[in-house]
């Protein structure tokens, strides 16, 4: 290589070396004065889209609570734009950009929804406006009864809110039971579909004979018997007198409504009713099942605890017979101890019907035992296989027997009388359904160690052992005269303890 040669090569270096360093030189030009031209840019002013014309490209927008028509900027493409968005206008009023939608504002409860785009909302204190719904709220999800974000100058509903404190209490659901999956209270049933559904199948008759519909229901009796189960099937049969095919089921504990602060039960009773008429405005059957009723409205007087049945007691009344109607709504309650109920509340005009949920005698039990231990449960294979009506059969009689392998406790009276207690005397739907429930597990887990297939006798007789230790170890726990009474048994019992033979 000649000396020209070698200087050439060492000037087209350089000069790629100068070109490079030009090259991000202009480059860091452009983003400064890009930097700068934003730093320049005039304050931008939010607004929210009320309305928009696409063939004028103009919208209607809320400025500072004033509702003004401002131009669109060419590039901007005005369709993706939905009502209630916020969106940019530059120093000229000219809509510029799109922004998100507002994140606070007023809490109001839908009271009735006006075509897909409105609404009529209840605030805090009582009073009753008209709002739009922006974007997010007009695709049919929306329903009377719940919590809304308002903003009260642009009077638009920005997103549903989820209130912990009420709306938990509140979700409207319909349970998968049917009264098919109840067994042993056929007569309860029917007695419960003729004051229900008769209205809804024939209210020409009701009318014509100025009869009014069942307001409610009270189911009592003790625990485990289908009270719940009942309430439950009740609001999926109310489905079919639905003409959307839609019925909803607001189950409330009664513990869970009551409070420490003082007016707060109160207002969640009232939020409740008020759920109710709103969903049931639209035609929906609505069925409230208060559960555990005595823990919330008991007997008014009675000193116990801060007394504080004196205001929820007449806050029920008050929705009850109110002058808003509760057409559509029914009051189902369940209770294991009736006898503490405010008798405001179980009079007629009220909970119209009240139904006794008692044990289930043998005819009854058989029947429960068949729901639960049907021909889908496998039976084990071998020489001395049993069909499941026998293995029912079998396990009904070992319930209900009255011999000493089936006493259990020794109750004494006030009086000084003697009285056994047999496990016929303590059986329940739910009892049952806890014995089956048994059986399966120990048939699983033979199945697992043993590689046995199927269900015995040996393990519903494990199951019901099971369920005797539990019962009997609940009873010498409580209060004797508490647990009688809520077992449903004699009042009159001062001292229970186990019989030796049970106890070993």
């Amino acid at each position: 290589m000649t000396n020209s040669d070698a200087a050439l090569s060492i000037l087209e270096q350089k000069n790629a070396h100068l070109s490079a360093a030009l090259t991000q030189a202009r480059q860091e030009l452009l983003r400064l004065r890009e930097q700068l031209k934003h730093l320049n840019q005039p304050p931008l002013t939010l607004g929210v889209l009320h309305r928009a014309q696409p063939s004028s490209r103009v919208l209607e927008v809320y400025v500072s609570g004033r509702l003004m028509r401002l131009a669109a900027d060419t590039s901007l493409d005005i369709t993706s734009i939905s009502p209630g968005q916020q969106v940019l206008i530059d120093d000229k009023m000219i809509v510029v950009g799109i922004g998100e939608y507002s994140r606070t504002g007023e809490l109001a409860q839908v009271a009735e929804l006006i075509g897909v785009d409105r609404a009529v909302v209840t605030a805090e204190a009582g009073s009753h406006r008209i709002v739009e719904l922006a974007g997010p709220l007009r695709h049919g999800t929306l329903r009377p009864g719940e919590s809304v974000l308002v903003d009260p100058r642009t009077s638009f509903a920005y997103e549903r809110v989820i209130r912990q404190d009420v709306e938990q209490l509140l979700t409207p659901e319909i349970p998968d039971v049917t009264f098919d999956d109840i067994g042993g209270l056929d007569a309860q049933i029917e007695t419960i579909r003729q004051a229900i559904e008769l209205p809804l199948r024939h209210p020409e008759l009701y009318r014509q004979y100025g009869l009014r519909p069942t307001k409610g229901i009270l189911l009592y009796g003790p625990p485990g018997s289908g009270k719940t189960l009942i309430a439950q099937a009740l609001a999926r049969s109310l489905r079919e007198f639905s003409s959307s095919g839609e019925g909803y089921f607001l189950s409330i504990k009664g513990p869970e409504l009551l409070t420490k602060f003082v007016g707060e039960t109160e207002r969640q009773i009232r939020a409740i009713f008020a759920r109710a008429r709103a969903l049931a405005s639209s035609k929906v059957p609505v069925v409230i099942f208060f559960d555990e009723m005595e823990a919330l409205f008991r007997t008014r007087g009675t000193g116990i605890s801060s007394d504080v049945e004196t205001m929820v007691v007449p806050q029920l009344l008050a929705e009850m017979d109110g002058v808003e109607s509760l057409d559509n709504v029914v009051i189902v309650g369940a209770s294991n101890r009736a006898d503490m109920i405010d008798p405001a509340v179980l009079r007629p005009g009220r909970l119209d019907v009240r139904i006794r949920i008692d044990r289930p005698d043998e005819r009854a039990a058989k029947d429960i035992f068949r729901k639960h231990l049907d021909h889908s449960v496998p039976l084990a294979q071998n020489g001395q296989q049993l069909s499941h009506d026998e293995m029912i059969d079998r396990a009904v009689s070992s319930l209900y027997r009255r011999d000493d392998n089936s006493a259990l406790l020794s109750a004494r009276s006030h009086s000084g009388q003697e009285r056994i207690i047999y496990l016929a005397d303590i059986v329940s739907g739910a009892m049952i359904a806890g014995i089956v429930e048994r059986a399966k597990k120990y048939a699983i887990l033979d199945a697992i160690e043993n590689g046995t297939q199927g269900m015995t006798l040996d393990h519903v007789t494990r199951g019901l052992g099971d369920e005797i230790r539990e019962s009997m170890e609940l009873a010498t726990r409580q209060a004797p005269a508490d647990w009688a009474r809520t077992i449903g048994l004699d009042q009159d019992i001062a001292d229970i303890h186990p019989l030796k033979e049970n106890q070993q």
